[in-house]
This record gives C-alpha cells, sequence and structure tokens, in this order.
C-alpha cells in the first residue's frame, strides 16, 4: 500500500530516470492517486516524457500536467511561420509520413495536424516528428486513420495478440468489434499493460479507431 510520500518519491524516481530530464527541476505533488506535475522545461519534448514517465508508475491513477515550456535560448524561440516550415521539412525526412495527405497549423507554437492516413502507425510518427523539434510548445493530433476499403477487422487475430503478449496473457481483455472500431474493455494491472493493449490493437489491419475502455487496478490501495 502506497502513500502519498511514497508515490511521490516513486514518480520523482522515475522522472529522474529519463536522460533528458535529469538536470531538469520538475515538481511532483501526490495526491490520492492523482499525480501534478509542475515546473518549466525547454521543450515539448520533455513535457511529454515527464508526463509519460509519471503515468508509468504504478499507483498513479490520473496526471495533471502544470508544466511550462520556456526558451531561454532565442536561437531556440521560432515564430509560427519558421516552425511551420520546419514541420514540413520533417516530414519530408520521414519516408512513412505521407506529408501531401497532411494539413498543418500553427499558433503561438501549438501545432495542429489534421488530415488522413492509412495507418496508426504513420499518425504516430507524423506526430514524433514535431515533438522533438525546437520552438514547439504543443502538439494536437487530429489525424484520422482511413483505410481505402472497409476491411473485415478479425476479433480473433486481436484476441490472439493480446494473448500472446507476456504482460497481457493472463489478463481479463475483452474484445469487441463494430465494423473498423474496436472497443478494449477489462481490468489491467497498469497503464503500461493498458497502453500495450490499444497497440496491439491498432496494428490489426482494417482498424480505423480503437475505444480503450480497459481500467487500472492496482492490487494495492492507495493510504492516505
Amino acid at each position: 500500500m502506497k502513500t502519498n510520500e511514497e508515490l511521490q518519491r516513486d514518480v520523482r524516481q522515475a522522472i529522474k530516470w529519463e536522460p533528458l530530464l535529469k538536470a531538469v527541476e520538475i515538481g511532483v505533488i501526490a495526491k490520492g492517486g492523482v499525480i501534478t506535475l509542475t515546473g518549466t522545461v525547454d521543450s515539448y519534448r520533455k513535457k511529454a516524457e515527464a508526463e509519460a514517465a509519471a503515468r508509468s508508475v504504478a499507483g498513479v491513477q490520473a496526471v495533471v500536467e502544470e508544466i511550462e515550456i520556456r526558451f531561454d535560448n532565442s536561437l531556440f524561440s521560432k515564430n509560427d511561420n519558421e516552425i511551420a516550415a520546419e514541420v514540413l521539412n520533417a516530414f519530408r525526412w520521414h519516408a512513412e509520413v505521407p506529408g501531401d495527405q497532411l494539413k498543418i497549423t500553427v499558433e503561438k507554437g501549438w501545432v495542429t495536424l489534421q488530415g488522413e492516413v492509412q495507418w496508426n502507425y504513420q499518425k504516430e510518427i507524423a506526430e514524433s516528428a514535431v515533438v522533438n523539434l525546437l520552438g514547439v510548445t504543443g502538439v494536437i493530433n487530429h489525424i484520422k486513420i482511413k483505410v481505402s476499403k472497409y476491411d473485415e477487422v478479425e476479433k480473433a487475430a486481436i484476441e490472439d495478440a493480446i494473448d500472446l503478449n507476456w504482460s497481457l496473457s493472463d489478463r481479463d481483455i475483452k474484445v469487441e468489434v463494430s465494423e473498423n472500431r474496436v472497443t478494449l474493455t477489462g481490468t489491467v494491472d497498469s497503464w503500461y499493460q493498458k497502453n500495450e493493449a490499444a497497440q496491439i490493437a491498432w496494428k490489426a489491419p482494417g482498424v480505423w479507431s480503437v475505444d480503450n475502455q480497459l481500467k487500472v487496478e492496482y492490487e494495492f490501495e492507495l493510504a492516505g
């Protein structure tokens, strides 16, 4: 059973374990399974990694992210036109990203991605390419998954893939398929397992969306 102090300590250690965050001062407040992150970083990637590190800790039920991005060096501060040009250039360097099918909007450093791709991994690569750019303060990914035709999603294939995964084989995960939409229900022990199940579902041919309703339930309760 973890107290708020123990959960705070574990999240701090998880954040410091990330190479990009070793020298970053990020405040961690824990209360009843909810983690609040505060502080200042100089890139959106560091902000995203801090949140991901916090979510990976057992006992964390929700993350409130209040980290600010501040560019101390003028070389890192770019206007929206410069950021837009760099996003387009980044897409050209990633052959997996169909840049001609995507549209971008940049406002005060926030990059919004729109358009359609055939696979979820293309959507993820597009976002990753933007996250690493200097001057970006946030990313909103509205890219949709759209295959060329209504492929039949094989429910049994997704269930088999989940059963083969070492971290999910003994979990009670139910898979429902409605046309090209997959819904996952049941319980898992961690955010890692929840995300892993969703990633497996996304890899099935014909999937347009995944509704991940898996609940994270820990084998211990949080102490006050």
